[in-house]
């Protein structure tokens, strides 16, 4: 189980998690869009017709408890919530230090007033089946200038995402740069579209041509975040900042991405800093694996799941959670860790997420 009924250690040991146990945390949410969510069926991550909006919703929803752009709080089509729902739970219950965004191409920017947006002058990339048409050199510079430069002011830092069909472009980038990683993604779904997943992976992956180099492979089947991500993980660990990425098969893929690039550029990654958080949900789901992906990486890395659900809710929309219909987003993962190593408990999580479904 972990060292305490609440944590469930994946891999590696308990203790890095143990050592933040008190310490304060700055989260960050890197927000992004890919018109691969505009393929019908691909992702539920929203509303239908507006799921582009859903990077924006959600960190107004995590930074403000409102959401700004739009009416009502982001859902899928079967009422599912959003997981920033959880995210600011916690956040309302033992905030964070600090939130900040950073802007990976966003189609519309959260309405936030005092919040630090970090920019990096990124627009929405294309749908994978067209070729994402990313400068991904670019990208990853600006990710690693990011992670060598960002000045943590708490102990540590969270980093969350939020990329509506993310898990496709995440599942095509991880075959494109050579990993066996058939099974082991996860869905926004409970029955996973993996028809339209695949046909769309394939279609991606049949635009990359013999002579391209990792970063021109890249360019045509990721999204911002991955790339972006990746390039701030390796920047960050030429400082001493602890950075838990707070995720799922996204957050795992972004690692492997930086395990590619790393290889590629005949490097070393120094991963004594790093950890992935995420939820019971994502670590049980059936359709994926998240311990297989990490376990593709060429470095150790710590990995724990948050044991939280929504068993003693009475809400019928929390309990979609549970029948596998959402499992992981916006950093939900990495804040439940946070929150119960840090004294908070699950009924007191339930209570606050209930207080905002009314």
């Amino acid at each position: 189980m972990g060292f305490n009924s609440n944590i469930n250690t994946i891999l590696g040991s308990s203790d890095y998690l143990e050592f933040l146990r008190g310490k304060e945390a700055s989260l960050l949410l890197s927000l992004s869009t890919t018109k691969t969510l505009d393929i019908k069926g691909i992702t539920q991550a929203g509303v239908p017709g507006l799921i582009h909006l859903t990077p924006t919703l959600d960190s107004e929803f995590v930074c403000s408890g409102e959401v700004r752009s739009l009416e009502n709080l982001a859902e899928t089509p079967k009422g599912v919530p959003t997981p920033a729902l959880i995210t600011r739970a916690v956040h309302v219950l033992k905030p964070f230090k600090n939130i900040e965004l950073l802007d990976l191409g966003m189609s519309q920017k959260p309405e936030l007033d005092f919040f630090k947006i970090h920019e990096f002058d990124l627009k929405p990339s294309e749908a994978i089946h067209k070729g994402a048409q990313i400068n991904a050199m670019d990208v990853f510079q600006k990710g690693v200038e990011f992670g060598k430069s960002y000045e943590c002011k708490d102990d540590y830092i969270i980093l969350g995402e939020s990329v509506p069909a993310g898990t496709t472009t995440a599942y095509a980038t991880t075959l494109a740069i050579g990993y066996n990683c058939d099974g082991k993604f996860s869905s926004s779904f409970k029955d996973v579209p993996n028809s339209i997943k695949n046909q769309t992976i394939q279609e991606a992956l049949d635009n990359i041509k013999d002579g391209d180099d990792l970063f021109e492979k890249i360019g045509k089947v990721a999204d911002n975040m991955l790339i972006f991500n990746a390039g701030f993980v390796l920047g960050n660990s030429s400082t001493n900042t602890k950075l838990i990425l707070a995720g799922g098969t996204q957050m795992a893929a972004v690692l492997l991405l930086a395990n590619a690039i790393v290889k590629y550029m005949g490097g070393e990654l120094d991963s004594s800093n790093l950890a992935l958080c995420t939820t019971k949900w994502l670590n049980e789901d059936e359709h994926s694996n998240i311990k297989g992906l990490l376990e593709l990486l060429d470095f150790p890395i710590n990995a724990y799941s948050a044991n939280f659900d929504f068993e003693k809710s009475e809400h019928p929309a929390l309990k979609l959670y549970d029948k596998g219909e959402a499992k992981e987003g916006v950093g939900a993962g990495g804040a439940l860790c946070y929150g119960l190593i840090n004294g908070l408990n699950g009924e007191q999580i339930i209570k606050e997420v209930e207080n905002f479904l009314g």
